[in-house]
């Protein structure tokens, strides 16, 4: 793997304004793979996510118990497994085989790394107030890695309805912000 770590100072930049993403989780043995958009940075440093997993979904239960996950940013090239894995259930599939994807362990958590992803942040569950009554789950990165020979990669955004758009062309303006 030729990925480095990546500075946690600097995570928000990986997610906003909000790629599709593909959440890793593993129980007993068994890893799952579900897509999300439903996310948010709340917090440079330490870098917080707040996201929402549905409880239909089989990664609720499994990220209720162990309390970790990997947030893998993929690029457009995955754009169709990213889906395949959102229209799938982990109950009765293994999505890393049937979608032909490298897991990798991760450094910090049970969760594993998907190899062929841009970026993926390994994360904790530190707050589960919202959890019951919004599907909320708010997590902490505690280590990000990044593929340093990717540049300038083209994430993916759901935009509702089977439509996606593909980010594009990067502009840089001024700002006050480090």
């Amino acid at each position: 793997m030729r990925k480095r770590t990546f500075p946690l100072s600097q995570v928000y930049r990986l997610l906003e304004p909000g790629p599709v993403v593909l959440v890793t989780t593993a129980h007993k043995g068994r890893a799952n793979i579900m897509a999300m958009s439903w996310h948010t940075m709340m917090e440079f440093e330490p870098p917080t996510v707040g996201c929402v997993i549905s409880n239909r979904n089989h990664t609720f239960g499994i990220l209720k118990a162990t309390k970790v996950c990997v947030i893998n940013i993929p690029t457009v090239e995955l754009a169709a497994k990213a889906v395949g894995c959102g229209n799938t259930s982990g109950r009765r599939v293994d999505k890393f085989t049937d979608f032909r994807l490298t897991p990798a362990p991760a450094s910090l958590v049970a969760a594993p790394l998907i190899v062929e992803c841009y970026a993926n942040l390994e994360c904790k569950v530190v707050d589960t107030r919202m959890v019951t009554k919004y599907n909320f789950f708010i997590l902490e990165v505690f280590k990000a890695w990044i593929d340093p020979l990717r540049k300038a990669p083209r994430t993916i955004h759901h935009l509702g309805r089977a439509a996606f758009m593909v980010a594009g062309r990067t502009i840089t303006l001024p700002s006050k912000m480090k």
